[in-house]
């Protein structure tokens, strides 16, 4: 599908979309299973364990690195040898945190791309999880110029992305969900009638796994520097 060449309204995720995300908590999982190496714990039953935490955890409490925390140090006491060092614990929960101080890493072309963009449409970053951390990483991006506003949601569903959009008043024709994740940028966008860019990103996370719809509004590329090709 090829867009108007400009005037369009872009909303752009975030987290693995301009700057590099999961891939800081999926190495403190890995830390926390090395711990636990020696007592003969199986790294995919741990996962799995970790992933319904977080699973049962997320609706009630929200995203973010202290509830995943929350659910690492639960996930890992249930794991843990009865005669382990009592400290072991707390040494995962202080990893774990330690993922809020961590530096943020721009994915390659992100800022020259916004630039390119910013110049021909209208660009909203649209991210979901923890407010006060994802605002943070808005702020310590430096890439908040670009955007004409940023929209932090509890969740990016459905009835989430109508409720922007009423409230936005974003006309549905001319309008793209730019993201790596089908099951929150994607999906969800064309379930309401607006066009998706799918841009995978091979460490996103495996909740927001899943096959983006088969849909005539779906435009698949590579890398972000590619939308320049197309808008």
């Amino acid at each position: 599908m090829k867009p108007e060449p400009i005037g369009q309204t872009l909303l752009i995720d975030a987290d693995d979309t301009l700057w590099e995300n999961n891939i800081y908590y999926e190495r403190v999982i890995q830390e926390a299973v090395m711990l636990l190496d020696g007592a003969g714990v199986d790294p995919q039953a741990f996962r799995a364990t970790l992933d319904e935490a977080e699973r049962a955890r997320i609706p009630l409490q929200g995203y973010g690195t202290l509830n995943f925390t929350r659910s690492l140090v639960e996930t890992f006491r249930r794991f843990q040898p009865p005669d382990a060092h009592p400290t072991l614990s707390e040494r995962v929960h202080r990893l774990s945190l330690s993922i809020r101080e961590h530096p943020i890493e721009i994915i390659e072309t992100v800022p020259e791309t916004l630039a390119y963009l910013s110049n021909r449409h209208d660009l909203h970053l649209v991210t979901k999880g923890n407010r006060e951390e994802q605002s943070r990483k808005v702020r310590d991006s430096k890439l908040r110029n670009y955007f004409q506003s940023v929209e932090i949601l509890p969740e990016k569903d459905t009835p989430a992305f109508i409720r922007l959009l009423d409230r936005r008043g974003w006309e549905r024709s001319r309008t793209w969900m730019i993201g790596n994740s089908p099951r929150s940028d994607i999906n969800p966008a064309l379930e309401v009638g607006i066009s998706a860019v799918y841009i995978p990103h091979r460490h996103t996370w495996t909740f927001e796994q899943e096959h983006p719809m088969d849909h005539p509004k779906l435009m698949m590329l590579e890398r972000f520097s590619d939308l320049k090709q197309h808008f």
